[in-house]
């Protein structure tokens, strides 16, 4: 993948905050330098992307490391010039630590070949199966978290995509934005130790709230 070739001796643009926005906003294409304003645009930028991939990517399509910068970038491509390029500063969220910039590539190569390889495309004969694989997936993208910015919608966007293969509806993620928030990076943090378990109940409870928005069992 390409650099910039922009990073200036103050360190990495990625790493840099907009001006006037007392740290909270990170440099961006817009200026702007509000979280709400932020929050609004990166949204609508999502919703924009979400169409487009719905008519881009068939049934049978078998997720790369690739297909995910593709669609950060597009995602985020007309707000942040990293858009779409693995990070090359550290993170870590609620007392979790994700994946070491350096090895970040490497990561996704194996999450590439053992997770989305076996994963995807999510065409399973049961809906237990389904969950399973999208879980999995869901969590090895989210502890590496690979992008400075937009993994965990970009993890629910490719869930979206995956259980679209499946044939279910757009899956309603409300309730681990809501009420199930702490269940939800729970079962984050489990996936640290290959427990799996609590992520497939999370989706699985995603689906079946999904089945009943849209009437379907």
């Amino acid at each position: 993948m390409k650099k910039s070739g922009r990073y200036d001796t103050a360190g990495r643009i990625e790493d840099q905050y907009e001006e006037g926005s007392k740290g909270l906003v990170l440099k961006n294409i817009t200026g702007i330098k509000t979280s709400r304003e932020m929050g609004q645009l990166e949204t609508k930028e999502l919703v924009r992307c979400t169409d487009e991939l719905l008519k881009y990517y068939e049934r049978n399509h078998r997720f790369t490391a690739a297909d995910i910068c593709y669609m950060h970038k597009l995602w985020l491509g007309p707000i942040y010039e990293w858009a779409g390029r693995y990070r090359q500063v550290k993170l870590s969220k609620a007392g979790l630590p994700f994946a070491n910039p350096e090895f970040i590539p490497q990561l996704m190569e194996e999450f590439e070949k053992n997770i989305l390889a076996s994963g995807t495309p999510c065409i399973f004969q049961s809906r237990n199966k389904t969950g399973e694989a999208i879980a999995i997936v869901h969590v090895e993208l989210l502890l590496i978290h690979p992008f400075r910015e937009g993994n965990g919608r970009l993890a629910r966007l490719l869930a979206i995509l995956m259980a679209l293969q499946a044939g279910l509806p757009l899956l309603d993620f409300t309730d681990i934005e809501g009420q199930k928030r702490e269940e939800y990076f729970s079962a984050v943090r489990d996936g640290l130790n290959r427990n799996y378990e609590p992520m497939k109940r999370v989706f699985s409870d995603v689906i079946l709230k999904t089945l009943k928005i849209y009437g379907e069992k």
